[in-house]
């Protein structure tokens, strides 16, 4: 019989730590190395040249950016969700973006899946925390979506054999949209079938992006059903290429033939079935398949170079074993977007399962007859009619079925938007018992049409709401700064950058508290190519709250003296202590770099000395020092920064920044441990 249950994981586990206070206003990192140049785009193909400029993100807005985790682990308890029938294991990790940890098939007693043996969270997600293993679902826009580490909604409900199925639900807050993923295994079966919605609950039309993402060992061979590639790579272009033999001679279905990172998007027929594989030299391994909506396919590669093998290294342990990627979405690359009509629905099914097929001929040099022996022997296990049907028994009757037993709760803020917008989504409830204090201020203006009064102290640390319908209650709620301070976050997002300004410089006139507002201009400065005045500005910001953290500091000193009856009167204040510390350090990181990005030196030194040592001891900051270092003329002090070690946890992907800088001080190679270059030098 397949079961259902809750499970404890204990690993060795970095904490996630805070999220940042500050609003997410910039696009995300990296987010130009997705861009294709005009030549190449002309050359495309018409739909896909329309999916890549659709709808592109302007911010993270709503979602915060998620940087506070560290690079310490210690064994953690991990909980999970296990689905099990007499043939395969399944955990899966709701509070962690309802990532599939491990697939486990237990006649042979593989593990189908790369399985990451720590939790490790690095900064490659949209808004930053993401972790390597294992199957993710990748909703919002082109990259690992800002649910990577947060919780999903989680219930067992009816499968459409009468068994357990585990459904996972969010509302999705960069587009503003509702999903669901049922996870069910039938009895017996030795596959997994996963069933995927997406809905438009509005009017308007939205962008869309998916991609199903496996993590598998990456000593295998990765085929599909195609003879040809767009490959995206070092060069930040998007070229059609052979498969599976490029025109270097190179084999690239084999990841460990490949130096440098890569994507390879293979470009499947029409009418062609959708799978992927990923087979050991024994011809077995891990196939994934769908119907046909679920279009794409692809593999990523890291590539053998250092900078590759130190990026497996930094997403696990030394010693561990490297992986690859293999996904599948719905566009044929992961730079397109698809457009979803109001009221409208995407859905499909996919399967996951173990596949044994001729090693002779699935390794061979034969690329037709390697493809045509996987296939057959997929048809085999799993035949593309039972997979169809098995998405009409899902989609017909169970997919809107209410969920029976709830087993982990996401978020609140989608019972903010159904309570907003009284929605109705069968399947998916988001009940206003989810509502928690992020959301209590919206609601709050949702009844009132104000902004509560305990807003406005804390206007910083309020998470905030940018759809159009929230920046119409606040265009005509009574103007006051921290209202601005809002409307203007919501312009901002909007495109509407001019009126973002001029909200952030009426409510500045007001504000007893000015750091947020002056935060949002420095900003908009940068952005706006005016790096002097973003620099100016990121400074008053920082000393203003310097300012406030002295004067927050004094009064809790004297309301502790004035309430104290022991020494536990030393408690009141230690949660807001914590967040003045939190926009401190944010603050200051940005505040040094626009400093150094228009060759103050002397301004960030003295900037320098006012941060908390244990603010100056980390890696982030570390880095800074190196910079600081080298504007002021003393590579050897900089030299020793690199020497004595540090670690920046949250380092970007692909970051290029400490061979660069090492480079500015010595011709010597640059140390593995700094190595993150991903590109040909």
């Amino acid at each position: 019989m397949t079961t259902v249950r809750r499970a404890v994981l204990t690993l060795p586990a970095a904490p996630l730590g805070p999220d940042n206070p500050l609003p997410a206003l910039r696009a995300p990192v990296g987010a130009g190395a997705h861009a294709v140049d005009p030549r190449t785009l002309a050359e495309l193909p018409r739909a896909m040249a329309r999916g890549i400029g659709r709808d592109p993100l302007r911010s993270l807005l709503p979602a915060p950016v998620r940087d506070g985790y560290g690079r310490e682990r210690t064994p953690a308890d991990l909980d999970t969700i296990v689905i099990e029938n007499d043939r395969l294991r399944v955990t899966v990790l709701p509070g962690l973006g309802g990532r599939v940890h491990s697939l486990h098939h237990k006649p042979t007693g593989r593990e189908l899946l790369y399985r990451n043996p720590v939790f490790q969270p690095a900064a490659f997600a949209l808004n930053g925390a993401w972790f390597s293993g294992g199957v993710e679902w990748n909703i919002g826009a082109t990259g690992h979506t800002t649910l990577s580490c947060a919780p999903l909604h989680a219930a067992v409900v009816r499968a459409p054999d009468g068994g357990p199925m585990l459904r996972l639900w969010e509302w999705e807050r960069l587009r503003d949209l509702p999903f669901q993923v049922d996870l069910w295994l039938p009895e017996g079966s030795d596959f997994l079938y996963v069933g995927v919605r997406i809905r438009n609950p509005h009017e308007r039309t939205a962008p869309v992006y998916w991609w199903s993402n496996i993590a598998v060992p990456e000593d295998r061979r990765v085929l599909a059903p195609a003879d040809a590639a767009w490959r995206h790579g070092d060069e930040r272009g998007l070229s059609r290429v052979p498969v599976p033999v490029t025109d270097d001679g190179t084999d690239r279905t084999y990841p460990l033939n490949s130096t440098h990172a890569a994507d390879w998007f293979y470009d499947l027929p029409d009418g062609q079935r959708r799978w992927i594989a990923a087979l050991d030299t024994d011809g077995t391994g891990l196939v994934q398949t769908s119907t046909d909506p679920l279009r794409g396919r692809k593999l990523f590669v890291w590539g053998t170079g250092r900078g590759g093998r130190r990026w497996q290294e930094w997403l696990t342990e030394p010693g561990t074993p490297g992986y690859a990627e293999i996904q599948a979405g719905l566009a044929r690359t992961q730079l397109e977007h698809l457009e979803l009509a109001g009221g409208a629905e995407f859905s499909w099914m996919e399967a996951y399962g173990p596949l044994a097929a001729d090693p002779a001929t699935a390794l061979g040099d034969d690329w037709t007859a390697a493809r045509a022996d996987v296939e057959r022997t997929l048809s085999g296990a799993l035949p593309r009619a039972a997979v169809d049907a098995a998405y009409t028994a899902w989609r017909e009757g169970a997919a809107d079925l209410a969920p029976e037993e709830v087993l982990a709760a996401g978020s609140g803020w989608g019972a903010l938007e159904v309570l907003r917008g009284g929605y109705e989504l069968p399947g998916t409830p988001f009940p206003e018992s989810t509502l928690g204090p992020e959301q209590e201020p919206w609601r709050e203006l949702l009844r009132t049409g104000v902004l509560p009064s305990a807003a406005r102290s804390a206007a910083p640390l309020i998470a905030p709401l940018v759809a159009s319908p929230w920046r119409d209650m606040l265009e005509t709620a009574p103007a006051d700064p921290a209202t601005e301070y809002q409307l203007g976050i919501a312009q901002w997002h909007a495109g509407d950058r001019a009126q973002a300004v001029r909200s952030w410089e009426r409510g500045l006139k007001e504000a007893a508290t000015r750091w947020p507002l002056l935060y949002c201009l420095a900003v908009a400065d940068r952005e706006g190519g005016h790096p002097e005045r973003a620099a100016e500005h990121f400074t008053e910001a920082f000393t203003d709250h310097e300012a406030a953290e002295r004067g927050a500091a004094s009064a809790t000193g004297r309301e502790a003296t004035e309430t104290s009856t022991g020494p536990e009167a030393a408690e009141p204040g230690a949660d807001s202590d914590g967040a003045r510390a939190l926009v401190a350090a944010a603050l200051g990181r940005e505040t040094l770099d626009a400093l150094l990005a228009v060759d103050r030196p002397d301004r960030a030194r003295s900037l320098w000395h006012r941060l908390p040592d244990s603010v100056r001891r980390r890696g982030a900051f570390r880095l800074l020092e190196v910079r600081l270092l080298l504007a002021e003329g003393r590579p050897d002090e900089a030299r020793a920064v690199f020497d004595a070690g540090f670690e920046v946890a949250d380092l970007s992907e692909g970051a290029e920044t400490l061979g660069e800088l090492w480079e500015r001080f010595t011709d010597e190679l640059l140390p593995d441990a700094y190595e993150f270059r991903m590109r040909p030098s």
